[in-house]
């Protein structure tokens, strides 16, 4: 029998062939598998890949009791996403995504779950802020970018936890901007991003990136009779969440400046036909007071009359209660604003300075 005979140098250098002729063989499987790919898809590769690790697993629970014995039992509510804010653990998701919850927790990209505390909530811009106490090392913020900057027709990509499937990736175009939704508590949430990639329940709270990665929006809801995807989702521009975030994390919700009323009840109000904001009371010691505002009014006969009634605040109409208080949220307290009223079918203009919002 024939039997090959080698060296150790030999067989060393055989090995060492193989090795260098496997390695090429890679190299080249591999630079052939990317040839394949478009500039487009190897982006949204990328960016699915730096980003998956700043999004986050959000889920809530309720306590409930059984019906016959009435323990109390916590169980799921539900389900949504969120991302790493920054280093310190603040993770911000959308507010109904923990509305009503007993017990928030937080799935890193790790598999680690934590439970997180409710730093601060804002239900007109349905955002909150959670915190949790992770690592360092476990935490990756979300790189921000600038939403002042998008344009109908720019790349956008949603990364949440659709029906339960984590880290799902989705990718559409910015379809509108300038849209207005409204929140939980039934205020408007203007300028919001519209967007045709996929937002279905679950992404909620989830972050709406560029074609660079970077943080342009919180995707909030979607437009469908069944709840899932139709082409249209929304997402609050990432500019605004710049603004609520450090004033949830200093005071645990919006900071707005007051005027010092009491605005009349709804039903009221079209029961007046009023066509702006009527005040039924002013404050004592706050600018409305101040200023010389009056609220409605009952004479001898107990006839309701209607005092200051709002159409206007530096100009821009006031429509209801829910303009009043957006056209607020771009002041500081302090600031000296105009404000224009109708009283007795007469036009009547406040100079005021806006005070502190009570704690």
């Amino acid at each position: 029998m024939f039997k090959w005979r080698f060296g150790v140098g030999a067989s060393i250098a055989i090995i060492i062939f193989f090795l260098i002729f496997a390695s090429g063989y890679g190299i080249a499987t591999s630079a052939e598998e990317n040839s394949l790919l478009t500039s487009d898809e190897r982006n949204n590769i990328k960016i699915f890949s730096d980003v998956s690790p700043s999004v986050v697993y959000v889920t809530n629970t309720q306590v409930v009791r059984q019906r016959f014995s009435f323990n109390a039992m916590e169980v799921p509510r539900g389900s949504g996403t969120g991302f790493v804010w920054d280093e310190e653990g603040l993770i911000v998701t959308n507010y109904h995504v923990i509305y009503g919850a007993h017990k928030v927790l937080i799935t890193l990209h790790d598999g680690q779950t934590y439970e997180a505390e409710n730093v601060g909530v804002a239900p007109e811009k349905d955002i909150a802020l959670l915190r949790i106490n992770a690592p360092d090392a476990a935490l990756q913020p979300i790189v921000l970018g600038d939403s002042s900057n998008l344009a109908v027709g720019r790349k956008v990509l949603a990364i949440g936890n659709p029906f339960e499937l984590d880290t799902t990736l989705t990718v559409g175009v910015v379809s509108a901007l300038g849209r207005e939704i409204k929140s939980l508590d039934n205020r408007t949430i203007k300028d919001v991003i519209q967007t045709d990639a996929a937002i279905n329940p679950g992404n909620s709270g989830g972050p709406l990136l560029d074609s660079m990665g970077q943080l342009v929006g919180v995707n909030t809801s979607i437009i469908s009779p069944t709840g899932a995807n139709a082409g249209i989702g929304f997402a609050i521009p990432v500019n605004t969440v710049k603004l609520i975030v450090p004033q949830l994390l200093a005071h645990g919700r919006l900071y707005r400046p007051v005027l010092g009323i009491e605005v009349l009840p709804e039903p009221w109000a079209r029961r007046f036909r009023v066509k702006g904001v009527a005040i039924m009371s002013v404050q004592d010691g706050l600018p409305a007071s101040k200023a010389g505002m009056e609220g409605i009014w009952e004479d001898q006969r107990r006839n309701i009359h209607l005092g200051d009634v709002i159409i206007a605040v530096d100009e821009e109409p006031v429509v209801n209660e829910d303009t009043l208080l957006s056209l607020l949220e771009k002041y500081q307290p302090g600031d000296q604003v105009n404000v224009t009223t109708i009283k007795n079918e007469d036009i009547y203009n406040y100079s005021i300075r806006l005070a502190e919002p009570p704690n």
